[in-house]
């Protein structure tokens, strides 16, 4: 299928192994996965692929089954905040679809991945169905408000190496992104981009957490060693 049609045009039924990296799957009966999984769709996203853009009405509940997104939204001076990094196994706007509002942010493609949909009204039907379900979004809410809250105190920090501790923490939420475990692909231009830094600071700033066994620096990605370090870096 053609790069050039946009991503929505390049929707697909998912493979088995796509389905497997899809967490709340796992949390459903048979029944229920039977009903849902004719509506799950997947895109084969480019870099700088849009997946929903500020203003658009919410049509899919968005999981990322590969690759790397990023949550920002754009002031009407044009300056840009980046809310999140999304990696694989993490899937985002829950409170819009719940609330079928429109998108108040952007989440963009930064690299060519996967980027799974589940269809409005399959998520509704889901909630007033499955008791699995609403406890995997219940879930996802609680952590994410978690890590709003952090990300605002990331936005005041000073400090560099702390900011860049921070937000690789919570690339590797285990609960919101489960299909990360120890190792992510990322770049330093990429986590440049999510964290707000030139590449050289960033680089810096690993080689600090590196020397000091928080993280390994892996080709192609990062590995954490430990990462109740880089919670509470400060």
């Amino acid at each position: 299928m053609t790069p050039d049609l946009p991503l929505h045009q390049r929707r697909r039924a998912p493979t088995a192994a796509e389905l497997e990296g899809i967490p709340w799957l796992r949390h459903l009966s048979q029944g229920e996965r039977e009903s849902v999984l004719p509506q799950l769709l997947v895109g084969d996203a480019q870099p700088g692929d849009y997946v929903c853009r500020m203003g658009r009405p919410v049509t899919y509940w968005f999981g990322v089954v590969e690759g790397l997104l990023k949550m920002s939204t754009e002031s009407a001076q044009g300056q840009t905040v980046t809310y999140a990094g999304l990696p694989p196994g993490g899937w985002f706007g829950e409170g819009t679809v719940l609330k079928r509002e429109p998108y108040r942010y952007n989440v963009q493609a930064l690299r060519k991945g996967v980027v799974a949909g589940l269809p409005v009204e399959t998520f509704h039907w889901l909630i007033d169905h499955s008791l699995g379900f609403n406890r995997f979004v219940m879930n996802q809410l609680n952590e994410r408000l978690g890590q709003f809250i952090a990300a605002r105190a990331i936005d005041r920090m000073n400090n560099p190496d702390v900011r860049v501790a921070r937000s690789l923490a919570a690339l590797f939420n285990p609960i919101l992104y489960p299909g990360v475990g120890e190792t992510l692909r990322i770049t330093q231009q990429e986590l440049a981009y999510l964290v707000g830094l030139s590449r050289q600071r960033v680089n810096e700033a690993l080689n600090a957490l590196e020397a000091q066994g928080s993280i390994r620096v892996e080709y192609g990605g990062l590995r954490v060693l430990d990462l109740e370090a880089l919670n509470s870096a400060d």
